[in-house]
């Protein structure tokens, strides 16, 4: 590297200290990188004209070095590009906003981006269910786990539309119309999968009957928690017909012997370590599952108050009854007997 002096033009110009220089080290490199002890003092014309020297010298350096940056790949015209792998184009140009207001755009990623977190917790719970009903149960504890930390993700996200005040809220609540996240067919069969049915959920989902045949899948299929109770019973414990053979379509019950067998396997979780595992994990999961509906109606009473929601709930109030819903009501119960 050529030594050269600091620019005088790089000093901060205040009325009769034209000529001061500031203490950084000299050599282009405010840390002192690469120059040494003898480079000239900053100021003088012989510096200046050295100064446009290197930079030109390390501006034609800096782009022949970019053309074999670290050794990268840089020519993508006949290979695929990461932009080419993750379908960016269609992603970063499905954004449109029905209004000029400006938080729209904050209103639609938020959601958007919530869809996409929403459709890897279903592909991890639907892959934990399957490895649950082949008892392989180390590869559903790390799926669990994964939608566990998916929840926690969707949490975080809750503060990036806290910014949005209820002035700005307003001025942009005209362009919604009657959509709702009341109406996401991924969270309700999220909710379905997780035990919280309900069949009158269908009908916000009529007008899609491709998306009403999925919802109405995850209705009649067994929950996450069904799995697990059967998997109880394969493990020896005495779990009643009646909720074995239970109507899938119903939310989950509380059930004296589910609760009894997980009372022992929390009275001995040496003998019975895999059960314990995914018990714990079933806690983790709602455990994160009611802070994403605390933070969802905190959020809603921060923004609109106790509006009536756009897809015709009450808003704030019918979220926070929701926050009363036990997805998995014997591993609660249980602790108090313990």
């Amino acid at each position: 590297m050529t030594k050269t002096s600091t620019p005088a033009s790089n000093v901060h110009d205040l009325p009769g200290k034209a000529s001061q220089a500031p203490d950084a080290p000299q050599g282009g490199c405010p840390f002192g990188h690469g120059a040494s002890a003898d480079a000239p003092a900053a100021g003088s014309a012989a510096a200046a004209s050295a100064a446009g020297s290197t930079a030109s010298t390390a501006s034609s350096t800096a782009s022949a070095g970019d053309s074999q940056w670290h050794d990268a790949q840089l020519d993508f015209s006949k290979s695929m590009s990461y932009g080419d792998y993750l379908s960016l184009d269609p992603i970063l140009n499905a954004q449109h906003p029905r209004s000029t207001d400006h938080n729209e755009m904050l209103f639609i990623i938020q959601h958007q981006t919530s869809e996409l977190w929403m459709k890897l917790a279903l592909y991890e719970l639907e892959a934990a269910r399957t490895a649950v009903h082949n008892d392989a149960l180390p590869p559903a504890f790390k799926m669990l786990a994964r939608v566990s930390r998916i929840l926690e993700q969707l949490v975080q996200a809750w503060s990036v539309l806290a910014t949005m005040t209820p002035s700005e809220y307003s001025s942009m609540r005209p362009s919604l119309g009657s959509s709702s996240g009341f109406q996401s067919y991924q969270y309700r069969i999220l909710e379905f999968m997780l035990g919280n049915k309900n069949a009158a959920m269908l009908k916000p989902h009529e007008h899609r009957p491709d998306l009403f045949r999925q919802v109405e899948a995850a209705l009649n299929a067994p929950s996450f928690y069904d799995e697990v109770v059967r998997l109880l019973a394969r493990r020896g414990f005495a779990i009643s017909p009646a909720r074995l053979d239970r109507d899938w379509t119903l939310p989950t019950p509380h059930d004296e012997s589910v609760e009894a067998a997980w009372l022992e396997v929390y009275r001995n979780p040496s003998q019975h370590w895999e059960l314990y595992e995914m018990a714990e994990e079933l806690v983790d999961l709602e455990d994160a599952f009611r802070q994403w509906r605390f933070r969802h109606v905190t959020t809603v009473e921060r923004i609109i108050g106790f509006k009536q929601g756009t897809g015709g709930t009450n808003g704030a109030p019918y979220l926070r009854k929701m926050l009363d819903v036990v997805l998995f009501p014997e591993l609660w119960h249980v602790r108090t007997l313990l």
